[in-house]
């Protein structure tokens, strides 16, 4: 193996740890100051994205998760008022999922929580880092 590729899987191994962290941190705040999970928080960003709804289907793949796991996550929320169902009238097998006006509030509360949460951890990094950073996992994520 060579030096370049010792450093290149050290460099893998450091982003890993950095993601999983933040990850993990972030799972402990939404859980701790808002009493959610960061399923949960996905499930709603998603669909406050796209306020009209999406079906099942197409929140799976927004999501890169299954159906199951999916429809355990909005069972949960509708349970708790912050999205409902509503039938697609040109198909009645085909369910569409929304956030309620009480899903958007709590998830503009998480949000904004969460934002601040992020820029606390990035705080260390300048503009400058920022950008460099950017750059580099743009031309990673172009490699794939």
């Amino acid at each position: 193996m060579s030096n370049l590729s010792k450093r290149r899987l050290k460099a893998w191994i450091r982003l890993l740890g950095v993601t999983r962290g933040a990850e993990a941190h972030l799972r402990d705040y939404l859980r701790r100051n808002h009493e959610t999970t960061l399923p949960r928080f996905d499930v709603m960003a998603a669909l406050y994205r796209r306020r009209e709804g999406v079906t099942m289907s197409e929140l799976s793949r927004m999501l890169l998760v299954s159906n199951g796991n999916a429809t355990a996550v909005v069972d949960r929320l509708e349970k708790d008022g912050l999205v409902r169902r509503q039938p697609v009238a040109t198909d009645r097998r085909t369910v569409k999922v929304a956030l309620t006006p009480a899903g958007q509030a709590a998830f503009e509360t998480q949000a904004a929580g969460h934002e601040a949460e992020v820029d606390r951890l990035f705080s260390g990094l300048s503009e400058a880092d920022l950008d460099a950073l950017t750059e580099i996992l743009k031309r990673m994520g172009a490699r794939e």
